[in-house]
């Protein structure tokens, strides 16, 4: 049985967008399932679009993400280069052209613009809509071969296109969608080099992924319009066509392709936004899949074991962001407190200068935030009461209300001051004993005292562990102020 290969073959046009890393991941997952190679090929030929410092970002996502290629412009694995610039430097891709050219599955055309524009035309979509179009009319396949070599010694530019059929039937088989047949007559004849010499992409993927040996095409169902052409190229060339996986569409939450303004629609966006990567990759996985057991939660190391792309959708898959969230911060509840607390300490410094014990915070933060930018407004109050109105003291299920507070606050005072251990421990036995003495209910005073200490409706710990952090000092100030507000409101 054949070795599995894939390939992941971005183009280095800027970061690396969420459906391109779910290609590189399905791909990844496909091969290294059952033991194969994945290569990694960088696809600049399209020298415009190509952004200073992407290939550095592709590197860097695929380290950073666990998906390690076997091969790729980094490690040769004899079928390179695996940069699609260097190959069209060797003249690799004209060589494939004109091979075609000579079986007559492909023409020289010397069409200028003014040509060209000549072959627009307007169709009607099924929904009644207008649509225009450009379909070349195979002009230049009526050159003779001494018309054809008389234009290039005169230097007239040119392009090199696919001559398909315009009667019958082209079919092929996706894994996912199954046999598709496009009618012939809506195949245009696509360019295979383009007038500066550069292959095109749909060309150019086509040799490359023969002769890098690849068995598994894995990309975004965008490109099933085009696998037609591409199925005859390998058929002219006398060529195994590879097993297609096409992905389906990812969408936001309004149904829309996930686009740039999203503001997550790349990798780096939402590590920048706070998310852990195993989670991203973990949530990536799912768009589009479903495990075969009940599960959510799989590192890089369980998807490989249990991915089965017979188990991919046709549907689009929406990015719930949402629930990426939620995913995030199973991650971060599960995750070494050591490791967390580096992640967090720049964004608890955001909020806190004070001297105080912020891995005492951190632990505090840990098991309630879903991403890391979620800490500062957990713990700001640390730093610095805030202004709260004292409606907070009334809550129902502890029976208070903004005088039972003040009589709570007044009678606790002197008990806290008389207090030196103002340890975690030490505090709630103190107040355990004063609830027991006045024959109290817990929540009764310390939802006040959690209230005058904190200023907030929610808190990441309860009252006395909040007070361990804020000393004794701040503790018994932060109290006063309390029975201060709740005086000043005519409170009795």
């Amino acid at each position: 049985m054949t070795k599995i290969r894939t390939r992941f073959a971005p183009s280095p046009t800027g970061r690396m967008h969420v459906g391109n890393l779910r290609t590189a991941l399905y791909a990844y997952l496909i091969t290294k399932h059952a033991g194969g190679d994945f290569i990694l090929r960088i696809e600049d030929t399209d020298q415009e679009r190509e952004v200073e410092g992407a290939v550095d970002i592709i590197y860097r996502t695929l380290e950073a993400t666990g998906l390690k290629h076997d091969e790729g412009p980094d490690k040769d694995g004899g079928v390179g280069p695996y940069i699609q610039s260097e190959r069209q430097a060797q003249g690799l891709y004209l060589t494939y052209a004109k091979k075609l050219v000579e079986k007559g599955e492909a023409y020289y055309c010397f069409c200028d613009q003014k040509r060209l524009e000549e072959c627009h035309k307007v169709i009607e979509l099924e929904n009644g809509e207008k649509k225009e179009i450009n379909v070349y009319d195979k002009h230049c396949l009526s050159l003779s071969k001494e018309e054809v070599e008389a234009n290039l010694a005169a230097g007239k530019p040119y392009v090199i296109r696919q001559n398909n059929p315009t009667e019958g039937q082209t079919t092929f088989h996706d894994e996912i969608y199954g046999d598709i047949s496009v009618d012939n007559s809506e195949l245009d004849d696509m360019i295979l080099i383009k007038s500066d010499g550069f292959p095109t992409y749909n060309f150019a993927n086509v040799v490359d992924d023969h002769l890098m040996g690849i068995t598994h095409v894995v990309r975004g169902n965008e490109y099933l319009s085009s696998s037609p052409k591409y199925n005859r190229l390998y058929d002219a060339f006398g060529w195994d066509v590879p097993v297609y996986v096409h992905c389906p569409l990812i969408t936001d939450e309004n149904h829309q392709k996930l686009s740039k303004r999203s503001g997550h629609s790349s990798y780096e966006d939402l590590i920048e936004q706070g998310f852990v990567t195993e989670a991203v990759v973990n949530f990536v996985a799912l768009l589009g899949w479903s495990p075969a057991e009940n599960k959510e939660i799989f590192s890089l190391e369980e998807l490989v074991e249990a991915f089965d792309y017979r188990h991919m959708s046709k549907s689009p898959a929406v990015f719930d962001y949402g629930k990426l969230k939620w995913m995030n911060g199973e991650y971060i509840k599960a995750m070494d407190f050591e490791k967390f607390y580096e992640r967090a300490l720049p964004y608890m410094q955001e909020v806190i200068k004070k001297p105080l014990d912020l891995k005492k915070i951190a632990a505090m933060v840990k098991t309630r935030i879903e991403i890391f930018p979620d800490i500062p407004g957990h713990i700001d109050f640390f730093e610095e009461l805030p202004e709260y109105d004292i409606a907070m003291y009334t809550h129902k299920k502890m029976k208070t209300n903004t005088e039972s507070a003040l009589q709570v606050l007044k009678e606790i005072l002197p008990v806290l001051e008389e207090t030196d251990d103002y340890t975690n421990d030490a505090l709630y036995a103190k107040i355990s004993q004063f609830v027991a003495d006045h024959e109290y209910k817990n929540g009764y005073v310390l939802w006040p005292i959690r209230t005058a200490v904190s200023g907030k409706q929610m808190t990441p710990a309860g009252a006395t562990e909040i007070m361990e952090v804020l000393g004794k000092e701040e503790s018994l100030a932060r109290i006063r102020k309390g029975i201060e507000l709740l005086d000043a409101a005519g409170t009795t």
